[in-house]
């Protein structure tokens, strides 16, 4: 699987990737079918993209998932994942490991990554934990993670 800049190509099926990936999250525990602010927007993954943020997860020719990171120039060498999404239809099959993982090798002098998450949402609190995230704080809402090499 290769991460990659976002194309024009991709936008339709990252989006369809998108909603259909966040859609699931009322089986996490989610109140109602939704997703994060224009998970299913194809101008706002257009914008998402011409800014360099989208990205896309590409495994023998198939988009099977995208993630949008943000580099904080104000803070020093950290990116900000602000999400990573993967097609249903291949949940459990190592993509969103290996996302995490070439967003993590993007840049090398990024040396900390910073995301956060829904509190209610199990799957991905989990998952960040697994693969070595450590919870910074939490609100209300979401808990905030933090990883640094």
């Amino acid at each position: 699987m290769k991460l990659v800049s976002a194309q024009q190509e991709h936008i339709s099926e990252l989006v369809r990737i998108s909603k259909e990936a966040f859609d699931s999250d009322i089986a996490v525990g989610a109140l109602e079918i939704d997703g994060p602010p224009e998970y299913d927007s194809i101008d706002w993954h257009i914008d998402m993209m011409n800014q360099g943020h989208l990205f896309t997860a590409i495994d023998n020719g198939k988009i099977v998932g995208g993630a949008i990171v943000f580099f904080d120039i104000n803070k020093g060498p950290i990116m900000f994942v602000g999400r990573i999404f993967v097609d249903p239809a291949e949940f459990r099959k190592g993509y969103g490991i290996a996302i995490m993982e070439q967003i993590e090798n993007i840049c090398p002098e990024i040396t900390t990554w910073e995301l956060d998450t829904p509190i209610w949402n199990i799957r991905t609190n989990q998952f960040y934990k697994k693969i070595g995230y450590k919870e910074i704080k939490r609100d209300e809402e979401f808990v905030f993670y933090r990883k640094s090499r």
